[in-house]
């Protein structure tokens, strides 16, 4: 039976998205949403989650190297409360550190720009994020 999964990648300005399914345990990038000092539109979360109906969403955690939570982290887990008050989704946090410096590094090696605005990493690291959770699954 198939799953089907989304990632987010929480920011303040921006969130990454990604989208998953369990059966070749790949995920494909996704426009990032637009946020407002990391409030997204809830109507355009709410639209995605009833289009894509996801078994489990997966929100990133930036964590620091020594493991503990950030200011962006307690708000990254907020926004993973929220989306299952409002929603009613299964969520788990992930471990998302350095996600973002892969996904600079992957625009970069891809021969994209370091203007980061013009080369949003956001939902390229929501993929890794997905994509790392699917390698921990086996």
């Amino acid at each position: 039976m198939s799953k089907t999964y989304l990632a987010f990648d929480y920011g303040t300005r921006n969130i990454g998205l990604a989208s998953g399914q369990s059966v070749t345990r790949t995920a494909v990038e996704r426009p990032a949403l637009k946020a407002k000092d990391g409030v997204p539109n809830w109507q355009e979360v709410e639209a995605l989650l009833k289009e894509w109906k996801p078994d489990l969403v997966i929100v990133g955690l930036p964590l620091n190297m020594d493991d503990s939570e950030s200011e962006l982290a307690a708000r990254a887990r907020k926004f993973g409360q929220r989306l299952h008050g409002r929603f009613g989704v299964a969520v788990e946090m992930v471990d998302e550190r350095l996600s973002s410096y892969e996904a600079k590094g992957e625009v970069m090696a891809k021969g994209g720009s370091r203007d980061y605005g013009k080369n949003p990493v956001d939902s390229i690291a929501a993929r890794l994020i997905l994509e790392s959770w699917f390698n921990e699954q086996s």
